[in-house]
């Protein structure tokens, strides 16, 4: 079974949405289902698999600068922030550090909602101080 895990985090690299698709799904539709809760910011940093002319637009009816790079396949290149787009590296240390909690990086639930509940948790204890 392959899954994967869609985000949104803010600037310093917590996770603020999260959800989870089928891993032979198109990142589109995890954008699409992210989209109505994206916090008011100035930018959106994606990979590519997120460039698709629909999820721009729409990121700049919101008023969200994308910062994303086109895909390879694509005819007409796109212009990115090449210097914003290397923080997206927070990203990328976030899902890593998921990955230390070993039932999410071996993917041991097989329900989806179980799988989100247990990478739910992992956020919480890992990048969110709870005070007494």
């Amino acid at each position: 079974m392959n899954t994967k895990l869609h985000a949104i985090c803010d600037s310093q690299g917590r996770p603020l949405n999260l959800f989870v698709t089928a891993g032979q799904v198109s990142d589109y539709s995890g954008a699409r289902a992210l989209l109505g809760s994206l916090p008011d910011v100035e930018w959106l940093l994606g990979d590519r698999g997120y460039d698709a002319d629909w999820f721009r637009d729409a990121l700049k009816d919101k008023g969200i600068r994308p910062c994303i790079p086109g895909r390879k396949q694509r005819k007409a290149t796109v212009k990115y922030d090449k210097r914003r787009y290397k923080r997206r590296n927070r990203i990328k240390i976030m899902f890593g550090r998921f990955k230390d909690w070993r039932n999410v990086a071996t993917r041991y639930d097989r329900c989806p909602k179980v799988f989100l509940s247990a990478i739910a948790l992992a956020a919480i204890v890992s990048f969110f101080e709870i005070s007494t």
